[in-house]
């Protein structure tokens, strides 16, 4: 069960009013400091910028946000229901604050696409690298910092291999084989990093090899 989110005042409280009203209730956004957060119950401890005396625990994440990015002393935006009900409350956006900044790696998405075949039945000799470009078209836009790929590769001298990495990289990505006997077969799945352009390469060695690769998705 989640946890209620609670209120601690730090500060001096005002006296009470003459009278009470009863405004209607109105969803509003608050600017906070994040001091804490659970992974566990997915909550946040919040600092109120424009209440620095009010101090909100519990106060539950929006999951586009992780550990990654909810991190001690960033900013938070914190939306509030009913703007007279602090415990109705959600963390909708994290950004930089003083001294921290984004993660070191920013956090990404997967998204799954219609499988499309960027080689098919194409045969590389040994040492040479072909390059593709595999964004800006079936559904991979451009900008995406991955692809999901599917691979298969034969060849007739045993002990090939063939690797798929990004554009002029070397162990982003995999490795399909060795092959164990000639004209045997590899299949192998993996993510595959791409360069700034959206491009990877693939490279046979020790011999000849024909190579058929998909994609199925994407990290952007």
């Amino acid at each position: 069960m989640a946890k209620k989110t609670t209120i601690i005042h730090t500060g001096k409280t005002s006296a009470s009013h003459a009278h009470t009203t009863h405004p209607k209730a109105s969803a509003v956004i608050r600017r906070g400091v994040l001091t804490s957060f659970d992974p566990v119950t997915y909550t946040a401890g919040v600092l109120l910028i424009e209440a620095t005396s009010t101090y909100l625990q519990n106060v539950p994440l929006s999951y586009h946000m992780d550990g990654t990015s909810a991190l001690k002393n960033n900013l938070c935006a914190v939306l509030f229901f009913d703007e007279q009900n602090y415990t109705d409350a959600v963390i909708v956006a994290i950004y930089p604050g003083a001294g921290v900044g984004a993660p070191t790696y920013p956090p990404g998405r997967i998204t799954f696409v219609p499988s499309w075949t960027f080689a098919n039945v194409v045969t590389i000799n040994n040492g040479v690298t072909n390059m593709y470009s595999v964004t800006g078209s079936n559904n991979i836009p451009g900008g995406a910092l991955g692809v999901l790929v599917h691979g298969f590769f034969t060849s007739g001298t045993a002990g090939a291999w063939v690797d798929i990495t990004s554009h002029g990289g070397t162990n982003n990505g995999f490795t399909l084989g060795n092959l164990y006997a000639a004209n045997g077969f590899v299949n192998e799945s993996g993510i595959v990093q791409l360069d700034a352009n959206g491009k990877v390469d693939v490279k046979a060695n020790t011999g000849n090899c024909t190579v058929t690769f998909s994609i199925y998705g994407y990290i952007i």
